[in-house]
Order: structure tokens, then C-alpha cells, then sequence
């Protein structure tokens, strides 16, 4: 008599498998300098990997699901998502089809990467999902997830997979936890850097301090950068912001996260406080120079 269990936990065994079996076509290894990461083909010629896998500099290559390697470019990334898109001839590697779908808190997924060419496949439980949120350095991801896994660093970059077989997002270390960057935000950012090469951010030109007003929270100009938006609208070390925009300042990292992608190039409103006396400043937001 056959166990029933033991069919059952052949079917599911047997449904991974096969889930692994159509993702890790798309699924590459990537090596830069002494690192190694994993990643996927987004598009004909593009894969995009985990940035903080990837070496500052040096020489990178991709070994592809097919056994060939080949040289690869850094096409841009993006520190505050842990997005990097390379260019690279993927040859008739179809692209991974990724899914808007959020699994649900508890579901079982798999992350699907590559090792020195070979494909890898690790069961994870999503044990976290949360709303949009930002990254600490001030990236904006779609959606808070995270999966209960081990996860090499040789692995980051690799597919999220949930247990219909739909690409979520791309695996990375987080600080605590291995978290899921999902696909509306890598194709949001991938699409921007393979148009752009980087992601442009917001730029005032000023050094903040936080202070303590009586009527709540301002920032203190520290330092001006006379090449800068802020020193063109007129505003000088030693004064205090207490608005942005018609609405109260409520902290430094609060008025960091008003200056993303979109912002460059707009009008804004600053207030000030200088010696003690309110002062009203038209600022266009530039963009941040690269490091």
C-alpha cells in the first residue's frame, strides 16, 4: 500500500523541482576581482545583479546557464537599492520573466542562483512583508521582504521564486536578514540606469546639522557648497531651515528623502530662520555629482 505522505511529499518535491528547472536558464554567475555574485538576464545583452556583491573595480566576467563565459561592463548601479545592471552578450539566453506578485507572509519560495556556472536552489520561508519602505542609504524599495534562508554571498543576485513558479524579485544581505528586492523596484531602476547608467539624486549643496527648536525640529547649515544650488538661492552657513515646501521641517533624513530621481530640476520653497529673524528662499534642486 502506498503511503500517502510520502506521494504528497513526492508532488511537492517534484513541483520545486521543476520551478528551479525553468528559472536557473536565466541565471548566471558573476565574477569581479576576487568577488563572486550571482545574477539574471533582465533583457537580451543586460543582467542585473546585486550591486553590494559586486567589486569597486577591476575586470568582470559572467559565466552563463549554457557553460560560456563572457566579459562583462558595469552598464550602471545603484548603491541605494543594490541594483547593477552589466552589459553583456548573453547569446540566445532567454530573459527570467518577472512577476509583480507579492508573496504572502509565511509562503514557502526559493531562491534560485549560480555557482561558478552551476545553478543553485535554496528553500526559504518569507517571514517578513512589509510596504514600501527606504533602503539606510536612502533607496527606495517597493515593498519590505524577507526570506528565512542562508544565503551565500556568491549567491546574492539571484532570483526570488515563489512557490507558482513567479519570479519575485532578486535575493540580497541585508544588514540583519536576507531581504528581497522586488520587481517593480528593478524595473524601475534597472530601466534607469540602462538609460541613464545611474540613478540621479536630489542636490542642495549643504551640510545639516539637526537641532532642537522651541517650536520643534530645524537644520542647521553647516557648510555650503558655493558651487551649489543653495549658495545660488542665498542661503549661508549658520542658518537654520525649519520649512520645505510650505510644511515644517521634521528632521535631516526626512528632507534626504524628498530629494530622489523626480526632484532634480524643480522649484522649491526653503524656510529659514537667521539670527533669529524668518527668511524665505527659492531653491532648484540640482543633481547630486557622483563621488
Amino acid at each position: 500500500m502506498t503511503d500517502p505522505n510520502a506521494t504528497s511529499l513526492a508532488a511537492i518535491s517534484s513541483s520545486f523541482a521543476d520551478i528551479v528547472a525553468r528559472a536557473a536558464p536565466a541565471v548566471v554567475s558573476v565574477h569581479s576581482h576576487r568577488l563572486r555574485a550571482s545574477g539574471f538576464v533582465w533583457k537580451p545583452g543586460l543582467v542585473v545583479t546585486a550591486d553590494e556583491a559586486l567589486a569597486e573595480d577591476g575586470e568582470i566576467s559572467v559565466k552563463l546557464a549554457d557553460g560560456a563565459e563572457r566579459a562583462a561592463r558595469i552598464a550602471g548601479r545603484d548603491h541605494t537599492t543594490d541594483v547593477a545592471l552589466l552589459r553583456v552578450d548573453t547569446g540566445s539566453i532567454a530573459a527570467a520573466t518577472l512577476s509583480p506578485t507579492v508573496p504572502a507572509l509565511g509562503s514557502l519560495a526559493l531562491v534560485v542562483a549560480a555557482e561558478r556556472g552551476a545553478p543553485t536552489a535554496s528553500l526559504a520561508m518569507v517571514s517578513l512583508v512589509g510596504e514600501r519602505w527606504r533602503s539606510l542609504r536612502g533607496g527606495e524599495i517597493d515593498a519590505r521582504l524577507e526570506l528565512d534562508v542562508r544565503l551565500r554571498h556568491s549567491h546574492q543576485g539571484g532570483l526570488a521564486v515563489d512557490a507558482s513558479g513567479n519570479a519575485v524579485g532578486m535575493a540580497v544581505q541585508g544588514p540583519r536578514r536576507v531581504l528581497v528586492i522586488p520587481t517593480a523596484t528593478i524595473e524601475r531602476v534597472a530601466a534607469r540606469l540602462e538609460s541613464h547608467g545611474r540613478i540621479a539624486r536630489g542636490y542642495l549643496g549643504l551640510g545639516l546639522q539637526p537641532v532642537r527648536l522651541d517650536e520643534g525640529v530645524g537644520a542647521m547649515v553647516m557648510n555650503v557648497d558655493k558651487q551649489g544650488p543653495a549658495a545660488a538661492a542665498g542661503i549661508r552657513q549658520g542658518d537654520i531651515i525649519i520649512g520645505f515646501n510650505d510644511e515644517k521641517l521634521t528632521g535631516v533624513r526626512a528632507l534626504a528623502r524628498t530629494l530622489g530621481p523626480d526632484s532634480v530640476g524643480s522649484v522649491v520653497d526653503v524656510s529659514v530662520r537667521r539670527a533669529g529673524e524668518p527668511v524665505q528662499f527659492k531653491l532648484t534642486v540640482g543633481e547630486r555629482p557622483e563621488a
